[in-house]
């Protein structure tokens, strides 16, 4: 490691009042000295005392006080943004060798600046240390991390709703929204970078809360965005086909995911053994861990597996959702309900469920929460979301063979004569592999399939579209399937036309999308909403639509 100094330092100010809504609204200043003792950095002694109150890698984001960390990006280093950062009152930067040869050719700055080999490695470490976001000194909320590859979203609700029915103050960092304790903030990905979640945990704990759930992408691990969180509980759905744009194999997927689950990043584990992937966690990981069966093997229980610390039994349909029991291995019973259709909804709720006793609840206080709360029938934005009854129209983000899989056999009506229309699509620059196999799943679970557009990004919508379409074609002339299937495009008239075909007892599915309001084509984001179309096709057919005053969420 190397360090280049300005010695023309001016120091910041003891304490910085944030104006952002990530932040908490004062942090105690580090001194530099501090800083770059622990990433094995000596400051100059006219720079040690320099206060820290934050840290950004986004030059537009600093805030007086700030550690700029101006890391490599695709186009450019992010320390040709640096003299916008020190404009901003940056009072240090954090750059490789490459940024700091940018620097020196540029001008004379006027801050201190460090220079570390990798410095998207110490960024989380140093987030924390800046922002003192677990300080063992500084309580903060309980923390529960979810991976896996569906159910993220759900299982984050469901595990804030039933700690919020026991009366506990709740954060929440996911897909869809950031909750802490206030009003929402949008999300824009699955986990932010690591320098909005260390301030986002110094802002709930600020604020008095007591648990937080978030969810934890594969991409939030690889890019290092959890990087020096420490997770009371850890919890683990599935793994399936997806994202493998990124991780190139399912085994590199599964090790990305296994990463959460190490002393490192968390203190204790519940992992779903549903599948091959769940029992080979559970018994790799070094961490106390929970195990959970939800869904009962149709061979019945796999061979040399241990029995399941909890299991999901006795599941029957109860309105739209289910009434199930989850039974521990000593004998003990919790009676539970879930509001939302699918069998993949059980899952979610035995999780969530299981990963609060895993954090110390008692059972009975938490079966008098389930008892009078009904925790697990929250609504979730774009995660099976029903529009209307009849036809029964409903919204889910299911953008995977899996997911679409389950969504399809979840929203199966038992009224005679009923049909299934599905509205999918593929995502554009993501895992191409998934894209016929997911045409062959809907045809193979609908009754019509209309294939359409996702968020193309930068790929070509037609392509895109064919890829889907000829998994699906080759599946009915294969297996001599009984569905129509027809391409429709764009997205909002082929949600009008899933209408047009609907009769009051079928069932409509929209998938793939689920609560984003944007679809992006070429690089130019469009306003689309598909629970909106969706109301607005229902409603122009004279169907009535359910009340939700929180669509736009």
């Amino acid at each position: 490691m190397s360090q280049h100094h300005d010695p023309g330092t001016a120091d910041a100010p003891e304490g910085q009042v944030s104006k952002s809504g990530f932040r908490p609204t004062a942090v105690a200043a580090v001194e530099l000295g501090v800083i770059g003792q622990s990433v094995g950095l000596t400051v100059p002694r006219a720079s040690e005392s320099v206060q820290v109150t934050g840290i950004s890698l986004d030059s537009r984001s600093v805030e007086r006080g700030d550690l700029y960390v101006a890391l490599p990006g695709a186009a450019r280093h992010g320390a040709d943004f640096a003299a916008t950062a020190i404009e901003s009152g940056a009072a240090a930067v954090l750059t490789d060798d490459a940024g700091a040869r940018l620097l020196a050719v540029g001008s004379d700055l006027a801050v201190p600046v460090l220079v570390v080999a990798e410095p998207r490695s110490v960024v989380g470490r140093l987030s924390r240390l800046i922002y003192r976001s677990q300080d063992a000194e500084l309580p903060g909320p309980s923390m529960f991390g979810v991976t896996g590859t569906n159910g993220k979203t759900t299982t984050t609700y469901f595990t804030n709703a039933l700690l919020q029915a026991m009366g506990k103050k709740t954060g929440l960092i996911g897909t869809i929204e950031i909750l802490a304790g206030g009003d929402p903030i949008p999300s824009l990905l699955t986990t932010p970078e690591s320098t909005d979640v260390h301030a986002l945990l110094a802002l709930m704990r600020e604020r008095g809360l007591d648990a937080a759930s978030m969810e934890v992408s594969s991409h939030a691990v690889s890019f290092r965005r959890v990087d020096g969180v420490v997770f009371d509980v850890v919890g683990f759905t599935n793994l399936t086909q997806d994202h493998l744009d990124l991780h190139g194999t399912m085994e590199e997927y599964y090790r990305t995911k296994a990463e959460l689950f190490t002393a490192e990043r968390a203190r204790a584990a519940v992992v779903t053994v549903d599948d091959e992937w769940g029992r080979r966690l559970a018994a790799q990981t070094e961490l106390p861990v929970t195990t959970l069966a939800t869904l009962q093997p149709a061979s019945g229980p796999v061979a040399d597996s241990p029995v399941p610390d909890w299991t999901v039994t006795d599941p029957k349909p109860r309105g739209l959702g289910t009434d199930f029991t989850l039974r521990g291995r000593n004998g003990a019973e919790l009676r539970v309900h879930t509001g939302l259709p699918g069998a993949f909804n059980v899952s979610n709720a035995a999780l969530a469920l299981t990963m609060v006793l895993a954090g110390g609840a008692d059972p009975a206080e938490v079966q008098a929460a389930l008892d009078a709360r009904d925790p697990f029938t929250v609504a979730v934005p774009g995660r099976m979301q029903l529009v209307s009854t009849r036809p029964a129209a409903v919204v889910d983000f299911a953008h995977n063979t899996d997911a679409l899989a389950r969504a399809l056999e979840a929203v199966r009506s038992p009224e005679p004569a009923s049909k299934v229309i599905v509205v999918f699509g593929a995502t554009g620059q993501r895992d191409q592999g998934k894209r016929p196999a997911m045409g062959a799943t809907a045809a193979r679970l609908a009754d019509v399939v209309i294939v359409s557009d996702d968020d193309p990004h930068d790929e070509d919508a037609a392509a895109i579209r064919s890829e889907v379409l000829v998994g699906a074609t080759d599946a009915k002339e294969a297996e001599r399937l009984d569905c129509k299937i027809m391409e429709v495009f764009p997205r909002d008239a082929a949600i009008r036309e899933a209408v047009n075909l609907a009769a009051p007892e079928d069932t409509i599915l929209v998938a793939g999308r689920g609560h984003e309001v944007w679809q992006e084509v070429k690089g130019v984001n469009l306003a689309l909403d598909d629970r909106v179309e969706l109301r607005n096709a229902l409603t122009a057919r004279g169907f009535t639509v359910l009340q939700d005053d929180g669509i736009e969420s």
